[in-house]
Protein backbone atom coordinates (compact mmCIF):
# COMPACT_ATOMS: atom_id res chain seq x y z
CA UNK A 1 0.00 0.00 0.00
CA UNK A 2 1.35 3.44 -0.65
CA UNK A 3 2.78 5.34 2.17
CA UNK A 4 0.55 8.30 3.78
CA UNK A 5 0.57 11.60 1.84
CA UNK A 6 2.72 13.92 3.67
CA UNK A 7 1.21 17.49 4.51
CA UNK A 8 -2.07 15.62 4.94
CA UNK A 9 -3.64 14.55 7.87
CA UNK A 10 -4.88 10.89 7.52
CA UNK A 11 -7.71 11.53 10.24
CA UNK A 12 -10.71 12.20 9.27
CA UNK A 13 -10.19 12.07 5.37
CA UNK A 14 -7.39 9.40 4.29
CA UNK A 15 -7.70 9.58 0.69
CA UNK A 16 -5.33 6.54 -0.36
CA UNK A 17 -4.18 6.44 -3.96
CA UNK A 18 -4.82 2.47 -5.11
CA UNK A 19 -7.86 1.01 -6.54
CA UNK A 20 -8.72 -1.25 -3.80
CA UNK A 21 -9.27 2.43 -1.80
CA UNK A 22 -11.22 3.50 -4.31
CA UNK A 23 -13.37 0.39 -4.52
CA UNK A 24 -13.77 0.23 -1.34
CA UNK A 25 -15.20 4.00 -0.96
CA UNK A 26 -17.36 2.86 -3.87
CA UNK A 27 -18.84 0.13 -1.80
CA UNK A 28 -19.09 2.05 0.94
CA UNK A 29 -21.15 5.03 -0.57
CA UNK A 30 -23.10 3.06 -3.44
CA UNK A 31 -26.25 2.57 -0.91
CA UNK A 32 -26.59 6.15 -0.16
CA UNK A 33 -26.30 6.77 -4.08
CA UNK A 34 -29.67 7.57 -4.56
CA UNK A 35 -32.53 9.98 -2.54
CA UNK A 36 -30.06 10.07 0.54
CA UNK A 37 -27.55 11.77 -1.65
CA UNK A 38 -29.89 13.74 -3.58
CA UNK A 39 -31.56 15.47 -0.30
CA UNK A 40 -28.14 16.08 1.32
CA UNK A 41 -25.36 16.51 -0.73
CA UNK A 42 -25.29 20.05 -0.76
CA UNK A 43 -24.82 20.13 2.73
CA UNK A 44 -20.91 20.86 4.03
CA UNK A 45 -20.93 19.01 7.20
CA UNK A 46 -17.29 20.15 7.47
CA UNK A 47 -14.18 17.11 6.86
CA UNK A 48 -15.48 15.12 10.01
CA UNK A 49 -18.46 13.84 8.72
CA UNK A 50 -18.55 13.61 4.59
CA UNK A 51 -20.87 10.54 4.64
CA UNK A 52 -23.90 12.75 2.58
CA UNK A 53 -21.76 13.16 -0.35
CA UNK A 54 -19.26 10.29 -2.46
CA UNK A 55 -15.93 11.41 -1.69
CA UNK A 56 -14.88 9.51 -4.74
CA UNK A 57 -13.11 12.37 -7.19
CA UNK A 58 -10.07 11.64 -5.94
CA UNK A 59 -10.24 8.29 -7.33
CA UNK A 60 -12.39 9.27 -10.47
CA UNK A 61 -10.01 12.12 -11.29
CA UNK A 62 -7.03 9.74 -11.61
CA UNK A 63 -9.24 6.76 -13.22
CA UNK A 64 -8.39 4.51 -10.17
CA UNK A 65 -11.94 3.87 -10.74
CA UNK A 66 -13.67 4.90 -13.99
CA UNK A 67 -17.09 6.45 -14.35
CA UNK A 68 -18.24 3.19 -15.58
CA UNK A 69 -17.55 1.43 -12.55
CA UNK A 70 -19.37 4.22 -10.43
CA UNK A 71 -22.45 4.07 -12.93
CA UNK A 72 -22.06 0.69 -13.01
CA UNK A 73 -22.29 -0.16 -8.88
CA UNK A 74 -24.72 2.57 -8.87
CA UNK A 75 -27.46 1.03 -11.22
CA UNK A 76 -27.07 -2.24 -10.25
CA UNK A 77 -28.59 -0.98 -6.71
CA UNK A 78 -30.89 1.99 -8.49
CA UNK A 79 -32.85 2.64 -11.03
CA UNK A 80 -31.75 5.67 -13.03
CA UNK A 81 -34.79 7.89 -11.68
CA UNK A 82 -33.33 7.18 -8.05
CA UNK A 83 -30.14 8.33 -8.59
CA UNK A 84 -30.31 10.81 -10.98
CA UNK A 85 -28.94 13.11 -8.80
CA UNK A 86 -25.60 11.80 -8.42
CA UNK A 87 -25.68 10.06 -11.99
CA UNK A 88 -25.74 13.75 -13.28
CA UNK A 89 -22.61 14.76 -11.00
CA UNK A 90 -20.88 11.93 -12.04
CA UNK A 91 -21.55 13.35 -15.98
CA UNK A 92 -20.66 16.69 -14.84
CA UNK A 93 -16.54 16.03 -14.84
CA UNK A 94 -17.13 14.33 -18.41
CA UNK A 95 -18.66 17.46 -19.59
CA UNK A 96 -16.21 20.06 -18.41
CA UNK A 97 -13.39 17.23 -20.13
CA UNK A 98 -15.33 17.54 -23.35
CA UNK A 99 -16.19 21.54 -23.67
CA UNK A 100 -12.26 22.20 -23.22
CA UNK A 101 -11.55 19.82 -25.87
CA UNK A 102 -13.52 21.59 -27.49
CA UNK A 103 -12.68 25.28 -26.58
CA UNK A 104 -8.63 24.76 -25.92
CA UNK A 105 -7.94 28.45 -26.31
CA UNK A 106 -9.57 28.98 -22.64
CA UNK A 107 -6.70 26.77 -21.47
CA UNK A 108 -4.03 28.48 -23.27
CA UNK A 109 -5.68 31.90 -21.93
CA UNK A 110 -5.69 30.97 -18.18
CA UNK A 111 -2.00 30.14 -18.87
CA UNK A 112 -1.39 33.86 -19.93
CA UNK A 113 -3.05 35.14 -17.20
CA UNK A 114 -1.05 33.41 -14.83
CA UNK A 115 2.53 33.96 -16.28
CA UNK A 116 0.95 38.41 -16.20
CA UNK A 117 -0.61 37.89 -12.64
CA UNK A 118 2.76 36.14 -11.28
CA UNK A 119 4.33 39.53 -12.42
CA UNK A 120 2.01 41.46 -10.91
CA UNK A 121 1.82 39.87 -7.35
CA UNK A 122 5.87 39.90 -7.38
CA UNK A 123 5.07 44.13 -8.35
CA UNK A 124 2.62 45.01 -6.79
CA UNK A 125 2.24 44.94 -2.79
CA UNK A 126 -1.01 45.40 -2.11
CA UNK A 127 -2.28 42.48 -4.26
CA UNK A 128 0.71 40.56 -3.14
CA UNK A 129 -1.14 40.83 0.48
CA UNK A 130 -4.32 40.38 -0.13
CA UNK A 131 -3.61 37.71 -2.17
CA UNK A 132 -1.58 35.95 0.84
CA UNK A 133 -4.25 36.63 3.28
CA UNK A 134 -6.64 34.53 1.19
CA UNK A 135 -4.23 31.50 0.56
CA UNK A 136 -3.69 31.28 4.09
CA UNK A 137 -7.37 32.21 5.56
CA UNK A 138 -6.71 35.06 6.81
CA UNK A 139 -9.41 37.03 5.49
CA UNK A 140 -11.76 37.74 8.43
CA UNK A 141 -14.70 35.73 6.67
CA UNK A 142 -15.05 32.79 8.77
CA UNK A 143 -16.16 30.08 5.73
CA UNK A 144 -13.58 31.53 3.45
CA UNK A 145 -10.54 30.99 5.95
CA UNK A 146 -11.35 27.81 7.38
CA UNK A 147 -11.80 26.18 3.44
CA UNK A 148 -8.67 28.02 2.57
CA UNK A 149 -6.92 26.28 5.51
CA UNK A 150 -9.21 23.02 4.95
CA UNK A 151 -8.20 22.70 0.96
CA UNK A 152 -4.52 22.92 1.76
CA UNK A 153 -4.43 20.68 5.20
CA UNK A 154 -6.63 17.63 3.60
CA UNK A 155 -6.08 18.45 -0.39
CA UNK A 156 -10.26 18.39 -0.76
CA UNK A 157 -13.05 20.52 0.00
CA UNK A 158 -16.96 20.40 -0.78
CA UNK A 159 -18.45 20.90 -3.77
CA UNK A 160 -20.24 23.72 -2.69
CA UNK A 161 -17.18 25.50 -0.37
CA UNK A 162 -15.52 25.07 -3.63
CA UNK A 163 -18.47 27.52 -5.35
CA UNK A 164 -18.42 29.89 -2.19
CA UNK A 165 -15.08 30.25 -1.87
CA UNK A 166 -14.65 31.06 -5.46
CA UNK A 167 -17.64 33.31 -5.53
CA UNK A 168 -16.00 35.47 -2.13
CA UNK A 169 -12.68 34.94 -3.81
CA UNK A 170 -13.77 37.29 -7.26
CA UNK A 171 -17.13 39.13 -5.85
CA UNK A 172 -15.70 40.26 -2.38
CA UNK A 173 -12.31 39.93 -2.29
CA UNK A 174 -11.97 40.70 -6.06
CA UNK A 175 -9.12 38.85 -6.95
CA UNK A 176 -8.54 37.61 -10.31
CA UNK A 177 -9.86 34.66 -10.68
CA UNK A 178 -7.07 33.05 -12.39
CA UNK A 179 -5.08 33.18 -8.90
CA UNK A 180 -7.97 31.46 -7.62
CA UNK A 181 -8.17 28.87 -10.10
CA UNK A 182 -5.10 28.23 -9.71
CA UNK A 183 -4.80 27.57 -5.75
CA UNK A 184 -7.35 24.87 -6.04
CA UNK A 185 -5.46 23.07 -8.72
CA UNK A 186 -2.19 23.50 -6.83
CA UNK A 187 -3.88 21.48 -3.79
CA UNK A 188 -6.91 19.57 -4.80
CA UNK A 189 -5.92 15.36 -5.04
CA UNK A 190 -9.15 15.73 -7.67
CA UNK A 191 -7.73 19.05 -9.14
CA UNK A 192 -8.39 18.46 -12.47
CA UNK A 193 -7.64 21.51 -15.11
CA UNK A 194 -11.25 20.82 -17.21
CA UNK A 195 -13.48 20.77 -14.56
CA UNK A 196 -11.01 23.84 -12.34
CA UNK A 197 -10.73 25.94 -14.96
CA UNK A 198 -14.67 25.51 -16.18
CA UNK A 199 -15.91 25.89 -12.57
CA UNK A 200 -14.18 28.97 -11.26
CA UNK A 201 -15.45 30.56 -15.16
CA UNK A 202 -18.47 29.44 -14.33
CA UNK A 203 -19.36 31.30 -11.25
CA UNK A 204 -17.66 34.51 -12.10
CA UNK A 205 -19.63 34.06 -15.26
CA UNK A 206 -17.63 33.48 -18.00
CA UNK A 207 -18.14 30.00 -18.64
CA UNK A 208 -22.11 30.60 -19.50
CA UNK A 209 -22.04 34.60 -19.99
CA UNK A 210 -23.90 36.95 -18.39
CA UNK A 211 -24.72 34.23 -15.67
CA UNK A 212 -22.46 34.46 -12.27
CA UNK A 213 -22.89 32.42 -8.83
CA UNK A 214 -22.83 34.74 -5.88
CA UNK A 215 -21.92 33.56 -2.41
CA UNK A 216 -25.07 34.52 -0.20
CA UNK A 217 -24.50 34.47 4.02
CA UNK A 218 -28.15 32.87 4.78
CA UNK A 219 -26.97 30.50 2.01
CA UNK A 220 -23.81 29.78 3.81
CA UNK A 221 -25.14 29.10 6.72
CA UNK A 222 -28.31 27.18 6.25
CA UNK A 223 -25.97 24.33 4.20
CA UNK A 224 -23.17 24.50 6.77
CA UNK A 225 -25.78 23.74 9.30
CA UNK A 226 -25.03 26.92 11.07
CA UNK A 227 -20.94 26.44 11.53
CA UNK A 228 -20.42 29.37 9.37
CA UNK A 229 -22.21 33.22 9.58
CA UNK A 230 -20.15 35.15 7.09
CA UNK A 231 -20.11 39.10 7.22
CA UNK A 232 -19.10 41.73 4.65
CA UNK A 233 -20.31 39.38 1.47
CA UNK A 234 -20.81 41.24 -1.87
CA UNK A 235 -24.55 39.71 -2.30
CA UNK A 236 -24.96 42.59 -5.05
CA UNK A 237 -22.39 42.50 -8.07
CA UNK A 238 -22.49 42.25 -11.74
CA UNK A 239 -20.93 39.11 -13.42
CA UNK A 240 -17.39 39.01 -14.62
CA UNK A 241 -16.22 40.05 -18.39
CA UNK A 242 -13.41 39.09 -21.11
CA UNK A 243 -11.87 40.86 -23.62
CA UNK A 244 -10.74 37.12 -25.47
CA UNK A 245 -14.04 35.43 -27.75
CA UNK A 246 -13.10 31.43 -27.10
CA UNK A 247 -14.92 29.93 -30.71
CA UNK A 248 -15.59 26.22 -30.07
CA UNK A 249 -13.24 24.51 -32.79
CA UNK A 250 -14.00 20.54 -34.00
CA UNK A 251 -13.36 18.06 -31.81
CA UNK A 252 -10.95 15.48 -33.37
CA UNK A 253 -10.69 12.59 -31.47
CA UNK A 254 -8.31 9.63 -31.79
CA UNK A 255 -8.66 6.89 -34.49
CA UNK A 256 -9.90 3.50 -33.39
CA UNK A 257 -6.41 2.18 -35.60
CA UNK A 258 -5.57 -1.49 -34.96
CA UNK A 259 -2.69 -2.16 -32.49
CA UNK A 260 0.51 -4.29 -33.30
CA UNK A 261 1.36 -7.32 -31.66
CA UNK A 262 4.25 -5.78 -29.97
CA UNK A 263 3.96 -2.61 -28.00
CA UNK A 264 5.08 -0.78 -24.98
CA UNK A 265 1.87 0.56 -22.64
CA UNK A 266 1.98 4.04 -20.63
CA UNK A 267 0.42 4.82 -17.85
CA UNK A 268 -0.18 7.67 -16.78
CA UNK A 269 -1.94 9.91 -14.08
CA UNK A 270 -4.98 10.78 -15.81
CA UNK A 271 -5.61 7.15 -16.47
CA UNK A 272 -4.68 4.64 -13.61
CA UNK A 273 -7.08 1.54 -14.59
CA UNK A 274 -5.41 -0.15 -17.49
CA UNK A 275 -6.66 -3.39 -17.72
CA UNK A 276 -10.51 -2.19 -19.05
CA UNK A 277 -8.91 -0.19 -22.23
CA UNK A 278 -9.90 -1.00 -25.16
CA UNK A 279 -6.72 -3.31 -25.95
CA UNK A 280 -8.09 -5.07 -28.64
CA UNK A 281 -7.28 -8.59 -27.10
CA UNK A 282 -3.88 -8.12 -27.14
CA UNK A 283 -1.27 -7.77 -24.22
CA UNK A 284 1.76 -5.18 -24.19
CA UNK A 285 5.21 -6.58 -23.49
CA UNK A 286 6.37 -3.63 -21.61
CA UNK A 287 4.49 -1.25 -18.80
CA UNK A 288 5.73 2.07 -18.40
CA UNK A 289 4.96 4.56 -15.96
CA UNK A 290 4.87 8.29 -16.46
CA UNK A 291 6.10 10.27 -13.48
CA UNK A 292 6.18 14.04 -14.93
CA UNK A 293 9.35 16.76 -14.09
CA UNK A 294 6.19 19.06 -12.89
CA UNK A 295 9.43 21.70 -12.75
CA UNK A 296 8.79 21.69 -16.36
CA UNK A 297 5.34 24.00 -15.89
CA UNK A 298 4.75 27.13 -14.15
CA UNK A 299 2.05 26.09 -11.88
CA UNK A 300 3.54 22.84 -10.28
CA UNK A 301 1.07 20.96 -7.99
CA UNK A 302 1.72 20.38 -4.42
CA UNK A 303 3.36 18.05 -2.95
CA UNK A 304 0.95 16.15 -1.15
CA UNK A 305 -0.98 16.10 -5.11
CA UNK A 306 2.36 15.41 -6.82
CA UNK A 307 2.98 11.97 -4.07
CA UNK A 308 -0.71 11.01 -4.39
CA UNK A 309 -0.44 11.22 -8.61
CA UNK A 310 2.68 9.30 -8.08
CA UNK A 311 1.10 6.41 -5.73
CA UNK A 312 -1.79 5.77 -8.29
CA UNK A 313 0.64 5.24 -11.38
CA UNK A 314 3.03 3.23 -9.39
CA UNK A 315 -0.40 1.17 -7.99
CA UNK A 316 -1.64 1.14 -11.88
CA UNK A 317 1.65 -0.18 -13.09
CA UNK A 318 2.38 -2.95 -10.39
CA UNK A 319 -1.59 -4.35 -11.33
CA UNK A 320 -1.29 -4.12 -14.84
CA UNK A 321 2.07 -5.69 -14.86
CA UNK A 322 0.47 -8.52 -12.68
CA UNK A 323 -2.61 -8.94 -15.13
CA UNK A 324 -0.35 -8.65 -18.83
CA UNK A 325 2.52 -10.64 -16.96
CA UNK A 326 5.00 -8.45 -18.33
CA UNK A 327 8.09 -5.94 -16.76
CA UNK A 328 7.32 -2.45 -15.59
CA UNK A 329 9.28 0.57 -15.07
CA UNK A 330 9.36 4.23 -13.64
CA UNK A 331 10.16 7.15 -16.77
CA UNK A 332 10.71 10.36 -15.73
CA UNK A 333 12.49 11.54 -18.94
CA UNK A 334 11.88 10.99 -23.08
CA UNK A 335 15.08 9.23 -23.17
CA UNK A 336 14.57 6.88 -20.87
CA UNK A 337 11.67 5.81 -22.41
CA UNK A 338 13.41 5.67 -25.46
CA UNK A 339 15.98 3.63 -24.07
CA UNK A 340 13.63 1.26 -22.11
CA UNK A 341 11.84 0.97 -25.21
CA UNK A 342 15.25 -0.09 -27.24
CA UNK A 343 15.96 -2.42 -25.27
CA UNK A 344 12.64 -4.48 -25.03
CA UNK A 345 12.68 -4.17 -29.03
CA UNK A 346 9.94 -2.09 -28.87
CA UNK A 347 9.34 0.48 -31.75
CA UNK A 348 5.18 1.37 -30.95
CA UNK A 349 4.04 2.87 -27.73
CA UNK A 350 0.41 2.82 -26.75
CA UNK A 351 -1.64 5.20 -24.09
CA UNK A 352 -5.02 6.43 -23.07
CA UNK A 353 -5.37 9.73 -24.29
CA UNK A 354 -4.60 12.82 -21.89
CA UNK A 355 -6.90 15.17 -22.08
CA UNK A 356 -6.21 18.84 -22.01
CA UNK A 357 -4.37 20.40 -19.06
CA UNK A 358 -0.82 20.79 -17.37
CA UNK A 359 0.41 16.95 -18.27
CA UNK A 360 -0.67 17.30 -21.73
CA UNK A 361 1.22 20.55 -22.36
CA UNK A 362 4.29 18.04 -20.91
CA UNK A 363 3.46 15.56 -22.95
CA UNK A 364 2.91 17.30 -26.41
CA UNK A 365 6.80 18.39 -25.85
CA UNK A 366 7.55 15.04 -25.42
CA UNK A 367 6.14 13.08 -28.16
CA UNK A 368 7.69 14.85 -30.80
CA UNK A 369 10.86 13.99 -29.72
CA UNK A 370 9.90 10.25 -29.46
CA UNK A 371 8.63 10.41 -32.83
CA UNK A 372 12.28 11.80 -34.14
CA UNK A 373 13.39 8.88 -32.03
CA UNK A 374 11.55 6.30 -33.75
CA UNK A 375 8.99 5.60 -30.96
CA UNK A 376 5.50 5.50 -32.92
CA UNK A 377 2.90 6.76 -30.37
CA UNK A 378 -0.99 5.23 -30.33
CA UNK A 379 -3.39 6.91 -28.56
CA UNK A 380 -6.48 5.14 -27.01
CA UNK A 381 -10.01 6.82 -26.10
CA UNK A 382 -12.28 5.19 -23.91
CA UNK A 383 -15.83 4.39 -24.96
CA UNK A 384 -17.29 6.72 -22.38
CA UNK A 385 -15.63 9.93 -23.38
CA UNK A 386 -16.02 9.05 -26.97
CA UNK A 387 -19.79 9.16 -26.31
CA UNK A 388 -20.03 11.80 -23.73
CA UNK A 389 -17.26 14.50 -25.55
CA UNK A 390 -19.52 14.97 -28.49
CA UNK A 391 -22.33 16.45 -26.16
CA UNK A 392 -20.72 19.12 -24.45
CA UNK A 393 -19.68 21.69 -26.83
CA UNK A 394 -22.00 23.86 -24.98
CA UNK A 395 -24.03 24.09 -22.06
CA UNK A 396 -24.73 21.20 -19.82
CA UNK A 397 -28.37 20.41 -20.56
CA UNK A 398 -27.58 18.95 -23.88
CA UNK A 399 -25.30 16.25 -22.11
CA UNK A 400 -27.82 15.88 -19.97
CA UNK A 401 -30.71 15.57 -22.51
CA UNK A 402 -28.32 12.49 -24.04
CA UNK A 403 -27.53 10.45 -20.72
CA UNK A 404 -30.18 7.93 -21.16
CA UNK A 405 -29.15 7.07 -24.38
CA UNK A 406 -25.25 7.02 -23.23
CA UNK A 407 -26.12 4.87 -20.39
CA UNK A 408 -28.05 2.35 -23.04
CA UNK A 409 -24.83 2.86 -25.52
CA UNK A 410 -22.76 1.79 -22.56
CA UNK A 411 -25.06 -1.13 -21.59
CA UNK A 412 -25.67 -0.07 -18.47
CA UNK A 413 -29.13 1.55 -18.76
Amino acid sequence: MPAALPGLLSDPMDFTPDAASAQAQLRNFVPRAGNAYASQRNYDFGPEKRDNISCLSPYIRHRLITEEDVLTATLERFAPSTAEKFIQEVFWRGYFKGWLEHHPSVWRDYADQLSDLHAKLAANSGLATAYDEAVTGRTGIDCFDAWAQELVQYGYLHNHARMWFAAIWIFTLRLPWALGAEFFLTHLLDGHAASNTCSWRWVGGLHTKGKHYLARASNIARYTDGRFAPTGLNEQTAPLEEENNHPRQLLTLPEEDALPDDFALLIHGEDCAAQSLPLQGKAPRLIVGLKPDWNAVSSPPAGAVQVFSAGAVDDACARAASTFACPASDIISADALIQAMQQAGLKTLVMAYIPIGPLRDIWDKRSTYLAENGITTMTILRDYDRLVWPHASRGFFKLKQRIPTILDELALG
